[in-house]
């Protein structure tokens, strides 16, 4: 049985055909696993489970793209990431000189400056006069201006800590690190 060129012709357009339709498919199961993960990623985000949020979205980028897709997904998330903190640490840095302006403001010159009493004399206290509180080292001073202004809070004078007038008790019978 001798096989014409017209058949095998038309074998390997079936073939090919198949395998397109096959290949289609595939990839629409692809798209459509890639969207359930990151479907289900966001419902996991809603729920406050992040890491596994993670592996979903991961999983997914990898499914459509693979491993350099993933590299390059992430590599982008840092980079914003970065960006974020550099542009919230710029406009935390603003916002608190802002607030020293309002401060000195609305202090007039013989006006005397906040005053925390230990109970044997007065002190004046500024806050975070060194620059070397965790707020300001992390860009968010203006947190522990605020704080300090509204009168919620006090300055430590044994280790100068911004706490607030709800935790002082405790604060200087358990967290003190000078007690």
């Amino acid at each position: 049985m001798e096989t014409s060129s017209c058949d095998m012709e038309m074998d390997t357009a079936m073939e090919t055909e198949n395998s397109s339709n096959t290949t289609k498919m595939t990839n629409q199961n692809n798209i459509q696993d890639s969207r359930t993960l990151l479907s289900m990623a966001r419902q996991l985000i809603s729920e406050g489970r992040a890491s596994i949020a993670l592996q979903a979205v991961v999983t997914a980028v990898k499914s459509e793209g693979g491993d350099q897709a993933v590299f390059n997904t992430l590599h982008r998330a840092r980079e914003l990431y970065r960006n974020k903190l550099q542009a919230n640490s710029a406009a935390d840095q603003l916002a608190s000189l802002f607030a020293e302006c309002a401060i000195a403001e609305a202090n007039p010159l013989g006006a005397a400056s906040p005053v925390s009493y230990t109970g044997q004399r007065a002190l004046i206290v500024t806050p975070d006069a060194n620059g070397d509180s965790i707020l300001a080292k992390s860009g968010r001073k203006q947190i522990m201006l605020d704080a300090f202004s509204d009168g919620s809070s006090f300055i430590c004078l044994q280790c100068g800590g911004l706490v607030s007038n709800n935790r002082k008790d405790e604060h200087l019978a358990y967290w003190c690190c000078k007690i």
